[in-house]
């Protein structure tokens, strides 16, 4: 097994005098910013003129400055905007003002990758990505653990890169649970393609097939919710607990003769096929390039697609469903 990198692997002083500056305070942003303070770092937040998170950060305890300004102080830059509008707001209000021999961090490797952000020689690039979303990244740590997480080392100008990446996953928690190494390209087509064809695309669909299977069999719209929706959490936090055999020394032994039997009609070589097209347009930049297009002529296509998918007969009867659900 690869190596795990642990609190005791890491130079807690690496970040001490150093101003850490996020930009961005979104999921990611807020969670990594309150993790760091208090942690003990000097940090940062970093927004646009006029942005609606300022208040919210304040509020937080945490001082906030324009992009530009707080990246002309700033040792290092963690990047949290959303990755479409990372390489103009990186060409505006970071490149010009990046220092000499600091640190330009990210979450993701996308914007790097892909080449949508060039990097000056003179400054270590690294990539810090928690293995969760960015609330789970915050109560973690408050819970006194963490989340995991991956980092990359893309440009080491300083001869020092790894050991700030290692310091700022501490920082946030995640040297509690284990911190791999991985490379900017492995993170970012493994992450688009667990995205797309297993955790986002892939079970969604599932999922949604599943209900509109049933319900056009003529079961109650609420039972199909249950079974092919609401029960998906439960599966998977056995999983992520344990693993799949002690998923199955969970459940029902029908059920596991069921997941034996049905599985493998379900996902298909067919099935398989179609996730490695979804891995070579990854790989081959087929992907990134559609993605950046779409964003560059006003995302109609995206827009469109999430406009349908509102609409979705499941969507009315999970709501109202999760609403009976709530605690009063």
């Amino acid at each position: 097994m690869a190596k795990m990198y642990y609190e005791n692997d890491v130079n807690k002083q690496a970040l001490l005098g150093k101003k850490v500056v996020i930009v961005g305070y979104g999921a990611q942003g807020h969670a990594h910013a309150q993790n760091l303070k208090d942690s003990g770092a000097d940090v940062t937040v970093a927004l646009y003129e006029g942005s609606k998170s300022k208040e919210r950060a304040e509020a937080d305890g945490l001082p906030v400055m324009l992009t530009a300004d707080a990246v002309k102080i700033a040792d290092l830059v963690m990047i949290l905007v959303n990755d479409e509008t990372q390489a103009a707001m990186y060409a505006t209000d970071i490149k010009p003002y990046l220092k000499s021999g600091s640190t330009l961090a990210f979450a993701h490797g996308f914007n790097i990758h892909f080449g949508q952000i060039i990097p000056p020689a003179d400054v270590d690039v690294i990539m810090i990505a928690p293995k969760g979303p960015g609330p789970v990244v915050r109560t973690t740590y408050l819970e006194d653990f963490g989340v995991p997480a991956l980092i990359a080392i893309y440009q080491d100008a300083t001869g020092t890169a790894k050991e700030t990446a290692l310091a700022y996953a501490d920082a946030i928690g995640a040297t509690r649970a284990g911190v791999l190494e991985t490379t900017f390209q492995d993170e970012t087509e493994t992450d688009l393609f667990g995205e797309q064809a297993v955790l986002c695309g892939g079970v969604v669909a599932l999922m949604k097939a599943g209900y509109e299977t049933l319900v056009e069999a003529g079961y109650q719209p609420e039972n199909a919710y249950f079974e092919c929706i609401h029960e998906m959490k439960l599966i998977i936090d056995l999983v992520v607990a344990d693993g799949f055999s002690s998923m199955r020394n969970a459940i029902s032994d029908t059920a596991e003769y069921g997941d034996y039997t049905a599985g493998p009609r379900v996902v298909t070589p067919e099935v398989k096929a179609h996730m490695k097209g979804i891995l070579t347009d990854i790989q081959d930049g087929t992907f990134a390039e559609n993605w950046i297009l779409e964003n560059r002529t006003g995302r109609p296509r995206f827009n469109a697609m999430r406009r349908m998918q509102k609409q979705h007969i499941c969507e009315p009867v999970g709501a109202d469903l999760r609403a009976h659900m709530k605690k009063h």
